[in-house]
């Protein structure tokens, strides 16, 4: 875990930034939720890395490639910066534990954490974890962050906002 760099926000990407609308692997598709872009916006203004760690079991499922992924990726990164937003890093989890067994990058495990700690020079102690379901804040009770849910799920330790708006405004607070 690394402690000599800065603090980032790490983002689910599906239900969070952009619509949910299942297994998404047509680019076509990608559709940025109300507030997003600006909320990213601002994490980039206040200097926040920003990085979306997002599980996409449709890859083990058959449903679509990495190809299919990353050109998803690139239509969100091209999205977000003809709003003026950017995210610094984008990693996922291809796997599904019925399907390709158990590994440690699926959500809530710590490795796509971990490896943008060491890849980004984050201080995971100083970091937020900000998603839609439990499993995308967990991390940050096992990493030493501080977690918001969207929507009313959130349970203690745990924050809640009606979305990445309010979660960005509190984060900012909070800092």
């Amino acid at each position: 875990m690394s402690r000599a760099g800065r603090g980032a926000v790490f983002l689910d990407r599906d239900g969070t930034i952009i619509e949910d609308v299942g297994y998404l692997g047509d680019p076509e598709r990608v559709r940025l939720l109300p507030g997003a872009a600006e909320a990213i916006g601002r994490l980039n203004r206040a200097e926040l890395l920003t990085v979306v760690v997002t599980n996409q079991s449709g890859i083990a499922r058959g449903l679509f490639d990495e190809k299919a992924y990353e050109a998803t990726r690139v239509r969100l990164d091209r999205l977000l910066a003809d709003q003026g937003a950017r995210l610094d890093a984008q990693y996922h989890c291809p796997h599904h534990p019925e399907l390709s067994g158990p590994c440690e990058c699926r959500k809530p495990g710590p490795l796509l954490y971990r490896r943008a700690a060491e890849d980004l020079a984050i201080d995971l102690t100083a970091s937020w974890w900000v998603g839609d379901r439990l499993r995308d804040v967990e991390p940050a009770t096992a990493l030493g962050g501080r977690g918001i849910v969207l929507g009313p799920a959130a349970s203690a330790p745990f924050l809640a906002a009606p979305d990445l708006a309010a979660a960005v405004t509190g984060i900012l607070a909070w800092r």
